[in-house]
């Protein structure tokens, strides 16, 4: 166990986690790009990265953060949206980083972003097991259906239906890198 770049690293053969200035926790594991995964019914968007699964993790400076995820982690900025949210990827995975206040009595510094084949009927099997639902399915003009939901133990889900291949500068984002 060291230090890398002010973080606290330990390898685990291909896998390696770290700690980031912030607190944020991070497993890498370094991965051949593949075949798509096995959501058959979804659409491809420009707009959003291609992970199934994707983590949102707020930081005070989107723009440093960013810098310093990619220089400590050797992940790649795919997308910018304005100086307050940037998409980030790594291999097939992805990393949102958006805007916001961090440490104790601040929101919540991290959610989870899921992308879905229906987002209506995930939200209806959600609300029947009783998760807190924060926000309905509804349609965004980057080609996104979505709602948030909250679990037992407070955590923030964000599951997103593509329901459209929207370029993102119609919406104000910059593409930076292309989809591999």
């Amino acid at each position: 166990m060291g230090t890398w770049a002010g973080s606290e690293r330990r390898d685990y053969g291909s896998f390696a986690d770290f700690s980031d200035p912030d607190g944020n926790s991070w497993v890498l594991q370094e991965v051949r790009r593949g075949e798509p995964g096995s959501m058959t019914g979804t659409i491809a968007n420009r707009s959003v990265p291609g992970a199934t699964v994707t983590p949102v993790l707020a930081y005070v400076d989107v723009g440093e953060a960013a810098d310093w995820l990619c220089n400590a982690f050797g992940l790649t900025v795919r997308l910018l949206i304005g100086d307050h949210r940037a998409q980030l990827v790594y291999g097939d995975g992805a990393v949102i980083v958006t805007q916001g206040n961090t440490g104790p009595g601040h929101a919540a510094t991290h959610s989870v972003h899921v992308r879905v084949e229906d987002a209506a009927a995930h939200h209806e099997q959600a609300a029947a097991a009783g998760a807190t639902i924060l926000n309905p399915p509804t349609d965004y003009p980057y080609g996104e259906r979505q709602y948030t939901a909250e679990d037992p133990g407070g955590h923030r889900w964000t599951f997103s239906q593509s329901i459209a291949d929207v370029d993102p500068a119609s919406w104000g984002g910059e593409l930076v890198a292309e989809p591999q």
